[in-house]
């Protein structure tokens, strides 16, 4: 009786859990985390959903209420700018242009890095030293050089400002997943692999990117608003998308210029941004401690 009692905590404490529950759990405890990564659910989907709810739309103008503070009326809750357009549908069309913006050039870049790290890391020799010579090379190029030229040869496209921050955002994950697939390389497994004839291809698709996940997954987020960033940046000198289009950088440009006459206008986009930037902080900043070899 008693031995069929302890059955199942037995059968429990062999089962275990996965390092991905405990990491789950781990994430979890972390309050400012968790907080953080509400906070972004919710400004993403005001981003996404609000403009279609708001009963202004972002390219109107209304030119009896001009430069108008926050108000209640016809649902100027952000005020309006120097045109009459409303600030509130401005910033949540801002923060999806934005936040898309960071969501693809960081896809895109995180992708080719992962690609030409892992490559360069586990090949090594001569092609390993050739990559890693043209990333630093890349390093070398002034970023904003070839936005501009891109900008006056092509114009200001959405699609090129996202080309134009993957171009220069993908050395430092090659470099990361460089580091960790020279480590990863040398173990039993991949030995292993290799003594049996494994296919190079294979071996890096199943068992050095997997591998590669938890790094991976922590460095995208110091990188998704370090690109957010850098469209702002360029977005504020004018090289980011173009009217009637509008992001947070280009809002932020706006204001700037009445700051002292209309504070909000630089105000409540400055805010947002500023709230999805130290959100995305400390959700990477959990996602580090959850997935931290040493805490496991």
């Amino acid at each position: 009786m008693k031995s069929a009692s302890l059955a199942p905590m037995l059968e429990k404490a062999v089962a275990g859990r996965s390092p991905w529950q405990d990491a789950r759990e781990r994430f979890l405890r972390n309050k400012a985390a968790v907080v953080s990564l509400v906070l972004l659910v919710l400004i993403t989907l005001a981003c996404i959903i609000g403009p279609w709810l708001l009963p202004n739309a972002f390219d109107s103008t209304d030119w009896n209420a001009t430069s108008m503070p926050p108000t209640l009326a016809n649902w100027h809750l952000f005020g309006t700018d120097d045109t009459g357009r409303d600030l509130l549908v401005r910033c949540l069309i801002g923060g999806r242009v934005s936040l898309m913006i960071g969501a693809l050039a960081t896809l895109t870049s995180v992708t080719l890095g992962i690609v030409w790290g892992a490559i360069a890391g586990f090949v090594g020799g001569r092609i390993d030293n050739a990559m890693m010579r043209i990333v630093d090379m890349m390093y070398a190029i002034p970023y904003l050089l070839i936005a501009i030229l891109m900008v006056t040869l092509l114009g200001r496209e959405f699609y090129l400002v996202v080309i134009t921050i993957t171009i220069f955002s993908w050395m430092d994950m090659a470099r990361v997943v460089r580091g960790q697939t020279l480590s990863i390389r040398s173990k039993e497994y991949v030995e292993a692999a290799r003594a049996i004839g494994v296919p190079t291809r294979r071996i890096l698709a199943r068992h050095v990117v997997p591998n590669l996940l938890g790094i991976v997954a922590i460095y995208t987020t110091v990188t998704v608003p370090a690109v957010i960033l850098t469209e702002s940046v360029l977005s504020f000198l004018g090289l980011g998308v173009q009217e009637p289009m509008t992001s947070w950088g280009v809002l932020i440009q706006d204001g700037v210029g009445m700051m002292e006459s209309s504070p909000w206008i630089l105000l409540f986009p400055a805010a947002l941004l500023s709230i999805t930037l130290y959100c995305i902080n400390f959700v990477g900043d959990g996602l580090r401690d959850a997935l931290d070899p040493k805490d496991r």
